[in-house]
């Protein structure tokens, strides 16, 4: 059957296009036509871009079930139009639709990651049953994958809180990687949950009933570590008054976790080198060779990289630790966890200094809305760490379940404007940000108004038109001394 159109039911422009949500790029107006009757008659959703440029917009703009793509278009071709989506997305279906069908074409589009190839003139048939086989495969692999990431969420990964697409890809991959043998390299700035992610590793894996050992690298003093990682027998050095099991001995059977590995000195990176490559090694003072099995999981906050074209950091030793990347997103890619976050170090904390728990020990703090607004506005550079760092002061300063803004942090009530700077003169520096403009401009005009009002808030409210809740708020956030009215 030609690419022609069935007799369409009267109706068929009020259908529940609940079927799948379909894009169809192609420069053609009669090819969109007639593949947007096609598919709204068989339930789907259609958005039609009438060429590469404004296929890809929508694209961006869009989530699709699948995509029908024009091989030869004006402005792009369709190949160009396949590489560009799938550098982002290696998901949603493609299929090409061409009037210059060839074997050629098929096998290179394939390889370009389409998912299937049309000629024109198309069987109508046959493009909707592979069009209704590939969305139904696509929709259950998805129901597959959040089922097994809500059961994560609930059972495998109680340390770790996030439920954002990004730390989602990274519990999925953690999942994927732990049962297996391989070294695993994490990154990702300070505070962002290396160990955690790695005793996470750890847990989920074989040798999950054996030793899990952290080696802090950059806390270790250069002449120390070699001894600390292999051991030494008695006499080896100075000092050595006793034998010592090493970091590498005592993680036998389990999982050895190197924190900012980058630290470590050429000389041990060599040393480490023949642990991973012959998994044994020599304590020192010793000659005799013990041999261990243990797995490497290595974390850094540097560009390592960067370290080996210095030559700070051997290329050999790189490319054995980076058999798995795993790199983790600072909180401010991820800001949708913050309430997560919060509640998650809330109960941890008020747990620790016996507070404010309700009858399931949990937490009964929140913040005040516009001081979780404070935290969602916040850069965080020290990420995870430094916000649990601010819940656990909000913990310890807090008397009653609702958090106010000014039990945060100066610094952070500064850099939102709520806390105003001033040089000894008592006027704003002159790098005052936008926020300390505003503030500073109205602090003033409530002060002036409060004044004009001989102190009362109800007439000053009133007078600024805005209610005396939110006036008493703006008060205690820009710390403006509330005067006795005359005769009270």
């Amino acid at each position: 059957m030609a690419s022609t159109l069935p007799d369409l039911p009267p109706d068929v422009t009020t259908q529940d296009a609940s079927r799948g949500h379909i894009l169809v790029i192609d420069d053609e107006p009669d090819i969109r036509e007639s593949l947007e009757m096609l598919l709204s008659s068989e339930g789907y959703r259609v958005e039609l871009a009438a060429n590469a440029t404004q296929g890809l917009k929508r694209v961006e703009a869009s989530t699709f079930d699948l995509i029908l793509l024009d091989l030869m278009m004006p402005d792009k071709s369709g190949m160009e139009v396949l590489r560009e989506i799938r550098g982002r997305d290696r998901e949603t279906p493609i299929f090409l639709i061409t009037a210059y069908g060839s074997v050629e074409s098929a096998v290179t589009a394939l390889k370009h990651g389409a998912n299937d190839y049309f000629s024109k003139p198309w069987d109508n048939e046959k493009l909707l049953i592979e069009i209704e086989r590939m969305i139904s495969t696509r929709q259950l692999e998805r129901e597959n994958t959040e089922l097994k990431r809500a059961l994560r969420q609930r059972y495998s990964f109680p340390n770790i809180v996030g439920k954002s697409e990004r730390m989602l890809k990274i519990l999925d991959l953690v999942a994927q990687v732990a049962v297996s043998r391989a070294t695993i390299l994490i990154t990702g700035e300070t505070g962002t949950g290396k160990e955690l992610i790695a005793n996470a590793i750890h847990a989920h894996s074989a040798r999950a009933e054996h030793p899990f050992v952290p080696v802090h690298s950059g806390s270790v003093p250069p002449d120390l570590l070699e001894s600390a990682l292999f051991g030494h027998v008695r006499g080896a050095f100075t000092g050595a008054v006793a034998s010592r099991k090493g970091y590498f001995e005592t993680a036998n059977h389990g999982t050895i976790f190197f924190d900012e590995i980058g630290t470590i000195s050429l000389e041990t990176q060599t040393k480490l080198l023949r642990v991973i490559q012959e998994r044994e090694f020599m304590p020192l003072g010793s000659t005799e060779t013990l041999r261990v099995d243990v797995r490497i999981v290595a974390a850094t906050n540097a560009d390592l990289k960067k370290l080996v074209e210095e030559g700070k950091f051997r290329e050999d030793l790189y490319y054995r630790l980076n058999v798995i990347n795993l790199a983790l997103p600072p909180l401010r890619e991820r800001k949708e966890d913050i309430p997560a976050l919060v509640s998650h170090f809330f109960t941890k904390y008020c747990r620790e200094n016996e507070k404010l728990l309700d009858e399931k020990r949990n937490s009964r703090l929140v913040f005040e809305p516009d001081a979780l607004q404070v935290l969602m506005d916040h850069a965080w550079p020290g990420n995870v760490r430094e916000l649990e760092n601010v819940v656990e002061r909000a913990v310890v300063l807090a008397s009653q379940p609702t958090v106010p803004v000014d039990v945060l942090p100066e610094h952070l009530l500064e850099a939102k404007g709520l806390r105003i700077r001033r040089d000894e003169s008592g006027t704003l520096p002159s790098d005052a940000s936008l926020f300390e403009i505003v503030a500073d401009y109205e602090r003033r005009k409530i002060i002036e108004q409060m004044e004009a009002s001989e102190w009362s808030q109800t007439a000053a409210a009133e007078a600024l038109r805005i209610p005396l809740s939110t006036l008493n708020q703006k008060i205690k956030r820009l710390n403006i001394e509330v005067r006795k009215r005359s005769g009270a």
